[in-house]
């Protein structure tokens, strides 16, 4: 598989703290890679990034050239008198893209990802309804590369197994996904790569089925020496 992202030698700095430090990674076509590390360790700066809401101190990311991407934030927000439709048809409005207006295409997404187009407005929903709807907003361009920040987060057990085997379904469409998931069972589940971040660095990195050390005791293991 070929890149569709590279990452070479990116840096942030706010001030006098560096929040990313000299960071190199390459993201593969149709992939599921994570993005590994405690509180602080620079992943929400790296997604800000690459999404172009935060500027590199230096280094460079290069995207494959037309490549669109869908963002689904850690805490979502949309207005609570909406509905889920309305939802879905505002955003479709800001694409500018006529056939993702299409009713049935916005039906499609929220049935796909588990939420059906009734009448109950957001302030009814659960945290876990709310992720549910943030990813479908994500898929409304059709993204090509989609970035999820904790994508099963609030979700009970029946919530978080429906999102993995989409995740699933989206990978054998082709899509390349990237996670931020403090829930290291599901990036086990679900992921083919990854790299652990501690300080800004990466400071390893993970390929399933590489090793029959389990991620969690290997995260354990490194994030947790100083």
């Amino acid at each position: 598989m070929s890149d569709i992202m590279v990452l070479k030698n990116v840096k942030k700095t706010y001030k006098e703290m560096t929040a990313v430090n000299d960071l190199s990674l390459n993201i593969k076509k149709g992939e599921v890679f994570a993005l590994l590390g405690a509180n602080g360790a620079g992943k929400t700066t790296t997604i800000k990034m690459i999404l172009g809401l935060a500027k590199a101190s230096s280094g460079d990311i290069e995207i494959e050239s037309g490549a669109k991407i869908g963002y689904s934030p850690e805490t979502p927000y949309f207005p609570e008198y909406l509905t889920a439709m309305e939802v879905m048809k505002y955003y479709a409005g800001i694409e500018g893209d006529k056939s993702k207006k299409d009713t049935a295409y916005l039906k499609g997404l929220l049935e796909l990802t588990g939420l059906s187009d009734n009448k109950i407005k957001v302030k009814n929903y659960s945290k876990g309804m709310i992720q549910r709807l943030a990813l479908a907003q994500a898929l409304i361009s059709d993204p090509d590369i989609l970035i999820l920040d904790e994508p099963t987060a609030g979700l009970d057990a029946l919530g978080r197994k429906h999102n993995l085997e989409l995740l699933k379904r989206l990978k054998e469409e082709g899509k390349t996904v990237i996670i931020n998931s403090h829930i290291l069972h599901d990036i086990e589940a679900v992921c083919d790569r990854g790299v652990i971040m501690k300080k800004g660095k990466v400071i390893d990195t993970w390929t399933k089925g590489e090793s029959e050390e389990r991620l969690e005791d290997k995260f354990v293991r490194l994030v947790g020496e100083e």
